[in-house]
């Protein structure tokens, strides 16, 4: 991670000739704070990306929206990753199909009816890839009208706006109709980013977000890996400049 010249000394040595010093910025650990695009939101304690749609659309339509960004609605391994989901602030403009204080989203489970009795007795089921050891309730709320024919409700979850019901973890889950429309949570694995926000393919070379325009990395499993860096001389005859901040060795001179 080298840098320009910033200091140079000199020393006398043997018979008197004079040793120049150059000092030169040692290389400093790398940290890259991006490994998600732009409107994602990253967790640690899964490598996953997570986006709210906010466009209302039914779970089928929601199931492709998600599919064709590399993800799939949002599942859960564990309470602490659904922790983490519920205390996000979504940035999220209230539809019309939302509540100002109430927040319901598409999740990657289903409630499938095994009796029709009064209380529709029947269990969750994980509907595309991904596992189900977060808690969910045996009996969750039915918000529409059923047909006779259907025995498969999709999930909702639903979090709060207020920030101390947020943090304390208040949330309920919902079995709607599959084909009512409503915003949706997807989730997808972490990915290279590059400095200019493009996503980038397993083993592919790239300039990671951060500081260093002159940093080349190869994409691994999301992150980035063997990086090596470019040492850019100042220009030449130039006192004052300018560093571009998103290209390697590009400066403006500032003198008159």
């Amino acid at each position: 991670h080298g840098k320009e010249n910033v200091d140079s000394r000199h020393n006398r040595g043997r018979g008197g000739e004079t040793t120049r010093f150059h000092t030169v910025n040692v290389a400093q650990p790398v940290r890259f704070s991006r490994k998600c695009p732009t409107g994602w939101h990253h967790y640690e304690g899964t490598a996953s990306c997570y986006r709210v749609y906010l466009n209302g659309e039914n779970y089928w339509d929601a199931v492709q929206t998600c599919q064709r960004v590399n993800g799939s609605l949002a599942t859960f391994t564990a309470d602490q990753e659904l922790r983490f989901i519920l205390a996000q602030e979504w940035d999220l403009e209230e539809k019309t199909f939302v509540r100002k204080d109430q927040r319901r989203f598409w999740v990657g489970y289903q409630y499938v009816i095994t009796n029709r009795n009064h209380s529709l007795e029947g269990h969750w089921e994980v509907a595309y890839k991904g596992s189900s050891e977060v808690f969910l309730p045996p009996d969750p709320i039915f918000v529409t009208a059923m047909s006779e024919k259907e025995n498969v409700l999709c999930a909702q979850l639903q979090c709060f706006h207020f920030p101390t019901l947020r943090h304390h973890g208040l949330h309920s889950w919902y079995a709607e109709n599959c084909y009512e429309k409503s915003s949706f949570l997807c989730k997808r694995s972490q990915t290279c980013v590059d400095i200019k926000d493009n996503i980038v393919d397993e083993g592919y070379y790239f300039t990671p977000k951060g500081n260093d325009p002159c940093l080349s990395c190869t994409c691994h499993n999301g992150e980035p890996e063997m990086c090596v860096a470019a040492l850019c001389e100042r220009p030449q005859g130039c006192q004052q400049y300018r560093k571009d901040p998103k290209e390697c060795c590009k400066f403006t001179c500032l003198d008159p």
